[in-house]
């Protein structure tokens, strides 16, 4: 699918979690025929899939997906690597004849399909240490206060316990000079050709929240607890990456006993606000069209055909 002036065109579907986003990627897939690209951190690992709410494959009604289970919950999975498969995925979409759509939350994946990415300097041992050291005597939340200080809008699209991306964010400052947010400025995107329709679901935050505490209760309802034991039995070590991301985390520290369980679904929820609060912060950043209604509701699949149909019918576009 093209432009009138014959550029490609890529549909992203991104903002806030629990809106709704794979739902309608669903409808517009069928109605563009369409395949999804996945744009969410922890569903490109294999084995955990309840608490990221992968779409059964039984019911993704024939649309391909990609970057989904494409890496062990070993492997280091970065947002540069992410750039180039997602770039590959687009391509691919592409050459078939099908509208490429980008589905997700992440917002750093997204950023570095659409604007490109800083590859940055080599990793420095030392630097590393150091910084290591300071999470472990003080927190690791002395080294989200310490990025704040340098880098407040890394700091605000990074978790503040994401010990891993903290350091890297703080390692390119103490190398370079610069923030990485001043070199992702400097970055050109792999799929720089396309003309992207990007839209950003969210809703008001008491709508938001009743979904949200619904997701969860879904979630335990369908296994999250038994899927965090299997993958712990299999072998999978807690210092995977997948691990320390948002649901997995609090399920892990249930299991060593940190919390009883009402006060982890709890503790669930109100993450998953958080993030979504600053989710709604890192995409008011890029250009989207944001729809304040959810996926799935009739009037955002209108709102956003509307927007693909416009831009492949109007010169300029």
């Amino acid at each position: 699918m093209k432009t009138a002036n014959g550029q490609p065109l890529l549909l992203a579907i991104v903002g806030q979690t629990s809106t709704g986003k794979s739902r309608l990627a669903l409808s517009l897939a069928e109605t563009y025929v369409g395949e999804v690209i996945n744009c969410d951190s922890t569903a490109v690992y294999r084995g955990f899939d309840i608490g990221t709410d992968k779409v059964p494959k039984a019911e993704r009604r024939g649309v391909p997906h990609h970057l989904i289970d494409v890496v062990e919950p070993t492997e280091i999975y970065s947002a540069a690597r992410y750039s180039n498969d997602a770039a590959q995925a687009v391509h691919g979409v592409t050459a078939r004849q099908r509208l490429p759509i980008l589905v997700g939350g992440t917002g750093l994946y997204y950023r570095a399909l659409t604007r490109g990415l800083f590859s940055g300097p080599g990793r420095n041992s030392a630097i590393r240490a150091r910084l290591g050291q300071v999470s472990r005597r003080r927190g690791v939340e002395r080294l989200h206060r310490l990025l704040a200080r340098h880098d407040p809008d890394s700091a605000d699209r990074i978790q503040p316990k994401d010990e891993k991306r903290l350091i890297r964010a703080l390692e390119v400052y103490m190398l370079t000079g610069r923030t990485l947010t001043d070199h992702f400025s400097e970055t050109q995107s792999p799929i720089s050709e396309y003309a992207v329709v990007a839209v950003g679901l969210r809703l008001p935050s008491d709508a938001l929240r009743d979904r949200i505490s619904n997701r969860v209760d879904r979630q335990f309802d369908h296994g999250l607890l038994d899927e965090v034991v299997a993958l712990l039995t299999k072998g999978v070590p807690l210092e995977a990456g997948p691990f320390g991301g948002l649901v997995y985390r609090q399920v892990v520290e249930h299991l060593m006993g940190l919390r009883d369980l009402d006060e982890t679904r709890s503790l669930i929820v109100r993450e998953n606000q958080r993030y979504a609060r600053r989710q709604l912060t890192w995409f008011k950043k890029e250009e989207l069209h944001w729809l304040d209604t959810p996926g799935e509701h009739p009037d955002t699949w209108e709102a956003v055909k509307r927007l693909v149909d416009d831009l492949a019918a109007t010169p300029g576009g």
